[in-house]
């Protein structure tokens, strides 16, 4: 799901990771909503937030949208900053790292929320550039990891792509193409799926559970690092029985 990249990278790898990680973001972006009323998995509207507040003449509060966005943008160059960092020394765990401090981000939001019943929302501006550094380091993983093929966080640019694959469907006649189409089609349609179930299951969810939701989260992503581990052994294992039974 995470190892492979470049062409040694699937079409199977970019769907499980969209389903499981666009799951997340959906979780992600029903707790922002619900619980501190700002966008956490995207910045587009927060442009907007901002430029209304300039207008406005209120400037300190347009600020804060400009530190959200800065944030996400944070998030996005540490992951990757990271990855390529790591890359020189043990390429084949360079995804790990970023994915461990989204974790740590969530579950730290949660035993927060435990803890501290009402913190969060009272200091709901730095809950926020929490949750928005983290899908940076999201969408900067899953970006690099995928080659660009699957971004988790918005859907946005999303439907835009899925609109005009949509629309090549009534060009190409060719097998092959119209297979490649409909695997892509496909692909965008799993990952707005899983989006929606996540923002669902978070929404019902918070409001049982309040923040402590994100655990949810926290545990998809360390399901995601046990997975991809479980396969590369499972697949180092079969390797190694195959090349004992060639010498035998």
């Amino acid at each position: 799901m995470f190892r492979h990249q470049g062409k040694n990278r699937a079409y199977s790898h970019n769907l499980k990771l969209a389903s499981l990680l666009s799951c997340v973001a959906g979780i992600v972006n029903s707790i922002g909503v619900l619980g501190l009323s700002t966008l956490t998995t995207n910045v587009t509207g927060h442009f907007a937030f901002f430029a209304e507040e300039v207008t406005e003449e209120n400037y300190p509060r347009a600020l804060v949208y400009l530190i959200y966005i800065f944030f996400f943008l944070l998030g996005s160059f540490i992951s990757s900053l990271i990855m390529e960092w790591v890359l020189k020394h043990k390429p084949e765990v360079s995804y790990v790292i970023p994915i461990l401090i989204e974790v740590a981000l969530l579950i730290g939001i949660s035993v927060v929320d435990l803890f501290f019943e009402g913190a969060l929302r009272k200091y709901s501006v730095f809950t926020a550039l929490v949750l928005l550094f983290s899908m940076g380091l999201q969408n900067s993983l899953v970006t690099r990891v995928s080659g660009a093929v699957v971004r988790t966080t918005h859907l946005t640019g999303l439907f835009t792509d899925l609109g005009i694959v949509l629309s090549q469907l009534f060009f190409y006649r060719n097998r092959a193409e119209r297979l490649r189409l409909f695997r892509s089609i496909f692909l965008m349609l799993a990952i707005i799926g899983c989006f929606f179930i996540g923002c669902v299951a978070g929404g019902f969810l918070f409001f049982q559970y309040q923040f402590k939701t994100l655990l949810l989260a926290a545990i998809l992503l360390l399901f995601a690092l046990w997975y991809d581990q479980l396969l590369m052994s499972y697949y180092t294992l079969r390797r190694r029985i195959q090349n004992r039974d060639f010498r035998l």
